[in-house]
């Protein structure tokens, strides 16, 4: 729904000062009682994860919070946060309240309604006061966890700490389409032509913004939006980043191959993104995977901005075709084994990804063709990492695998290593699979190990799967290190590793 506001479901409702002084405690017992089970049929049962079910009782507890009068210091604290965030917040939480009462997309509210700035949205502003500053309070409430956050993960001697994700795009009946309508392309929607990896091209179902209204505007949303994610960040994370350049569009209801690239001013894009970067103290990181033309990589680079070099596409294309070298990657990037939108280590090397998208009707060859070049190509991957001597248990089958493609990306020289979490316990499943939308439950996947069955966080940190991987980054005793001490330094340093 929105780029600029983070979702308040994610708050820890125990962590709100608030709780601590509700005098009836019966129905936030309660709620509790029912959060667990929901909890438990994950873990237990092996359902999905209902995110609905889970806002609906953060919600009603949030409800019970919120009829709680806040002390004189966090009063003047929210005022000042309400100040700080003027009319973007102030439309933010309207949409909010609109929707609890005409549904989540404003395409389909009464029409006078649709305008943010119209009389009758005006008024509705005014008979719905009090549910828009229930809702103005969840974003200060989730502001400040995630700023409690982030000086959580810095006073644990993290050099970077939090790193926030900017999304391509927006939900088109969600409240920043409605808020900032004019700035985004009507019947327009934002995809990827067909490639390597997906042949039938992709609709991502997201509006994009428009050159002309953003270059008109001195591109203040897309500065408003990204001094947003800065806040509490010591990096961020660009999704899709050649859309800084270029987006393809798709005309609404139309096959992704009926789409077109439409351009952008990357000079001023970049110069906005750098500029707010460096106010903020903050790395920045673009998803340069997929199609990407020419100079788009150069011109990140000149800029300081790190790309994302994911191992199995990393060959020396204009040559051999063969794994390239580790000393021939690029520093200026994170270098990672996956992402969110391709399989697991795991699935990779026992090619159970294949099978998966065979399941779901996505490949475009026969399934036997498919599974012998994946096969193949693992196979060859393999061979490399024991002729470098990074596959020493390679007797040991697949964790032995995962940890010397892990020993791999640490012998490069990029900046930063990316640990995809699924790795770290072995679970097969991707957590989106690109190209599905109601085929496959993306996002709603538990971290699970590799025989399928959910993980509590409690698993995951005392897995010995895990420890076992990151012993790969810290070769020292499975003891808890210090905290360090002293300065900070306000970016990533000089090939810095995860620990």
């Amino acid at each position: 729904s929105s780029r600029r506001f983070p979702d308040p479901v994610h708050l820890r409702i125990e962590d709100v000062p608030e709780y601590a002084y509700v005098r009836e405690r019966t129905r936030l017992d309660e709620l509790l009682k029912a959060a667990d089970a929901l909890r438990r049929s994950v873990l237990d049962d092996g359902e999905l994860i209902d995110r609905d079910a889970v806002w609906a009782l953060k919600r009603e507890a949030l409800e019970v919070l919120h009829a709680v009068p806040l002390p004189p210091g966090r009063r003047e604290a929210y005022c000042d946060y309400l100040a700080h965030r003027g009319q973007a917040l102030e439309d933010h939480a309207t949409w909010c309240a609109l929707a609890e009462r005409y549904g989540s997309d404003w395409t389909g509210w009464p029409g006078a309604l649709r305008d943010p700035r119209s009389p009758a949205t005006a008024r509705a502003r005014r008979e719905l006061i009090d549910r828009i500053d229930f809702h103005t309070r969840l974003a200060w409430l989730t502001d400040t966890q995630l700023a409690a956050a982030q000086r959580a993960a810095r006073d644990a001697g993290m050099a970077v700490g939090l790193v926030h994700d900017l999304a391509v795009g927006v939900h088109p009946g969600g409240a920043d389409a409605w808020a900032q309508q004019r700035t985004f392309a009507q019947g327009m929607s934002v995809g990827a032509p067909p490639d390597a990896f997906n042949a039938r091209g992709q609709d991502w179902g997201l509006p994009p913004w428009r050159p002309d209204v953003l270059a008109a505007s001195g591109y203040a949303p897309y500065r408003g939006l990204l001094r947003d994610l800065l806040r509490h960040a010591g990096a961020l994370r660009i999704d899709h980043v050649m859309g800084l350049f270029r987006l393809w569009w798709i005309p609404r209801g139309q096959e992704p191959t009926a789409g077109t690239y439409v351009r952008y001013d990357a000079e001023a894009m970049l110069a906005v993104l750098v500029l707010e970067a460096d106010r903020a103290g903050a790395v920045v990181i673009g998803e340069d995977l997929g199609t990407v033309e020419p100079g788009v990589r150069e011109a990140l680079s000149r800029r300081g901005v790190l790309g994302t070099s994911v191992l199995w596409f990393e060959r020396d294309w204009e040559g051999t075709g063969r794994p390239l070298p580790p000393a021939n990657w690029r520093e200026g990037c994170v270098a990672t084994a996956t992402t969110h939108d391709l399989p697991s280590t795991a699935a990779r090397l026992t090619g159970e990804h294949v099978g998966l998208r065979h399941r779901l009707g996505l490949l475009t060859r026969p399934l036997a063709e498919e599974q012998a070049e994946d096969a193949a190509e693992v196979g060859e991957w393999l061979a490399y990492l024991t002729r470098l001597g990074l596959l020493p248990e390679g007797a040991r089958g697949e964790e032995g695998a995962v940890r010397a493609v892990y020993r791999f990306l640490l012998s490069t020289p990029a900046r930063m290593v990316g640990v995809w979490l699924p790795d770290a316990v072995g679970d097969r499943r991707p957590q989106n699979l690109p190209g599905t939308w109601d085929q496959y439950p993306n996002w709603r996947l538990p971290v699970a190990g590799p025989d399928g069955c959910p993980l509590a966080l409690e698993d995951v940190v005392a897995s010995p799967r895990l420890h076992d991987l990151m012993r790969v980054f810290a070769p020292v005793p499975d003891t808890l290190a210090p905290p360090v001490r002293g300065p900070r330094p306000r970016t990533a340093p000089p090939g810095a590793r995860p620990s």
